[in-house]
């Protein structure tokens, strides 16, 4: 058995690496810098924990958010290894111990954020340590074009060669376009990286999208759909966040928020609720959820679109990490792209940036966003569309996403096309959608009259059009290159290099219709589940018996009863799947046990005894 093997198994308790794990493994212990892109819950913190652990030395954690190391370190001790983080969290006291320790050797893992890396004392550690790998997580943050940009990045290519001996560079995010990709590889300085990318797909998400009139009424009947279990509700203010955690907790739901105008010991507080188990729900704004690694969160809902598929996807990631079918629902309402267009006019973030790199990613903000409003839009596979974002193509047919489960039949739609192309052009591109749709169902407004559209040659021509299918229409013509809008102040739509092939007769354009209703998507309707832990979904447990489903629940009872006497998250302890795993080996021995996914020699002599009591 090769040392990684063994490491992984005595500390983490599997047996066999997942894919791309062992690749990346592999490189970094070759000594190659090396550049990891896996979705969230494919457990990118394997792939430099245990490296970290084969290596002489220490290894450095970059990692920009405090929840993210102290989740992480916490993990780490309770598998039995030396880990610690430097952030601001940390008293000038705590702070100067912890490098009195790092110095001393006590550590073998150190998480920082990297802010404090070109600092004095930081520095002063950093020279006369043996620093084997520096790891920089997150690192689509290094990149203006990723989805969050954090200046204190760029620091990290000057803090290493400030080393006085070059460690090993790995980097690893989640979500990732090309241009993201090269950024990080250019900006990091890597030198001949390995990249090895897992793919993005997700197979046991399901994911929807419904533009319902009453966004809490739909989303309250989803809650009502699925009692006792663990989810997300993601909204794009602190104002949202407070109307709808407060509406929740009236009507009896438990409920807990997050946001940034909550005091620290607020926020702390609502995330350790929901983590520990405390509050089923979290309503938070996108200030939640980097690095927390909590497995059982089943559904993730978003009150509200987000600004780009790499914060949507990153988001609804948070569901199903134990690898369990969860749910990602997006309830779009059309004022969440008025919302998201102010916050990327008025972006605080961008003010270190030169005037002209500031308007070039203000200018890209704006292209994502309009993606983002496409998927809320297309009537395509919903998987395949993110997984095209990312630059993947697929069968365009998944069968767990709301679109691949609509009804749907396909429509020629040319005609329509080229007029919606042909009043664009004779108004000489000189208006947004909503003047084009309205010229074209010949609507009678004084915005028509005062700026003469009413003397379009394709006024009215498509009156007898509902006004959904034209702009189910118009979004398909933006979505498939034949139109563009413009990325100022007031959008206007635009005719592109193939507008010319539809006008002149040359191409046809086909598309999915809904049959019976107005927008194709919609939340699945479920009965609720018998039990918590009982059929359907797809579950890790689906398959359970009657009798495992009552030891599972004495296993998660344990789980908890020790969680609150070492105030630990229950994850921390077990997993839901290590428990599962539990329930249908049923161990009676220490040498059984250890034969559990999840069960390392360290976590068996801190539990084992006692979780063995109970088979």
């Amino acid at each position: 058995m090769k040392q990684e093997e063994k490491v992984l198994k005595q500390y983490f308790g599997y047996d066999s690496f997942r894919e791309g794990q062992g690749e990346l493994i592999e490189s970094i212990l070759k000594g190659k810098d090396t550049l990891g892109i896996m979705p969230t819950g494919a457990g990118k913190s394997i792939c430099f924990q245990v490296p970290a652990l084969v290596l002489e030395g220490i290894t450095l954690v970059v990692s920009p958010l405090i929840s993210l190391m102290k989740d992480q370190v916490e993990g780490l001790n309770q598998a039995g290894v030396h880990a610690a983080y430097l952030n601001s969290s940390l008293t000038m006291g705590q702070y100067y111990k912890a490098l009195e320790l790092a110095k001393a050797g006590r550590y073998k893992i150190i998480y920082v954020a990297p802010e404090r890396l070109l600092t004095e004392k930081f520095l002063s550690f950093a020279m006369g340590a043996e620093i084997s790998m520096v790891v920089v997580d997150e690192a689509h943050c290094v990149s203006q074009w990723g989805q969050d940009f954090r200046p204190g990045y760029l620091k990290i290519a000057e803090f290493i060669e400030r080393l006085p001996a070059r460690p090993i560079v790995s980097a690893f995010t989640a979500t990732a376009t090309k241009e993201v990709r090269d950024d990080i590889m250019d900006l990091l300085l890597l030198q001949s990286p390995v990249v090895v990318t897992t793919g993005f797909d997700r197979p046991n998400l399901y994911f929807a999208v419904q533009t319902p009139k009453d966004k809490y009424a739909s989303m309250k009947n989803y809650l009502e759909l699925h009692p006792g279990q663990s989810g997300i509700i993601y909204c794009l203010t602190r104002k949202v966040v407070e109307e709808v955690a407060e509406r929740l907790i009236s009507e009896g739901f438990s409920v807990t928020r997050y946001h940034a105008g909550l005091s620290d010991e607020e926020r702390k507080r609502g995330q350790e609720d929901f983590i520990y188990g405390r509050a089923e729900i979290m309503v938070a704004t996108n200030a939640f959820g980097m690095g927390i690694d909590k497995s059982d969160v089943r559904y993730v809902i978003h009150y509200n679109m987000p600004k780009n598929m790499e914060s949507y996807y990153q988001e609804a990631g948070r569901a199903g990490r134990d690898g369990g079918s969860a749910e990602c629902i997006l309830l779009y309402g059309g004022r969440d792209v008025v919302t998201n267009q102010y916050f990327i006019d008025h972006n605080q973030e961008n003010r270190e940036l030169d005037e002209m790199t500031r308007q070039l990613v203000t200018e890209r903000d704006r292209e994502r966003l309009r993606r983002m409003t496409f998927y809320c839009f297309t009537n395509e596979c919903l998987r395949d569309y993110i997984l095209r974002y990312f630059g993947e193509y697929g069968s365009n047919y998944c069968g767990n996403c709301s679109n691949c489960l609509s009804g749907f039949e396909t429509e020629d739609v040319t005609e329509s096309a080229r007029a919606m192309i042909g009043c664009v052009e004779s108004c000489c591109q000189r208006f947004g959608a909503n003047v084009i749709i309205d010229t074209l169902r010949g609507a009678d407004t004084v915005r028509l009259r005062s700026n003469g559209m009413k003397e379009n040659p394709h006024y009215g021509e498509l009156a007898e059009m509902p006004v959904h299918k034209l702009r189910q229409i118009m979004n398909h013509l933006m979505l498939r290159g034949y139109l563009t809008v413009t990325n100022d102040e007031y959008v206007i739509v635009r005719l592109t290099e193939k507008s010319g092939e539809v006008l002149r007769g040359g191409e046809r354009i086909t598309m999915k219709m809904a049959r019976e209703q107005e927008h194709p998507a919609r939340i699945r309707k479920e009965k609720p589940r018998q039990s918590r832990y009982g059929s359907g979904g797809g579950s890790f447990w689906e398959d359970f018996t009657p009798e495992e489903a009552a030891l599972f629940e004495k296993l998660r009872l344990l789980r908890t009863e020790i969680a609150r006497e070492e105030r630990i998250p229950p994850y921390i302890v077990f997993s839901d799947k290590t428990l599962v795993h539990m329930c249908k080996l049923k161990p009676a021995t220490k040498a059984e046990m250890l034969q559990v996914s999840g069960v390392g020699e360290f976590k068996y002599e801190k539990y084992g005894e006692r979780f063995l009591g109970l088979f």
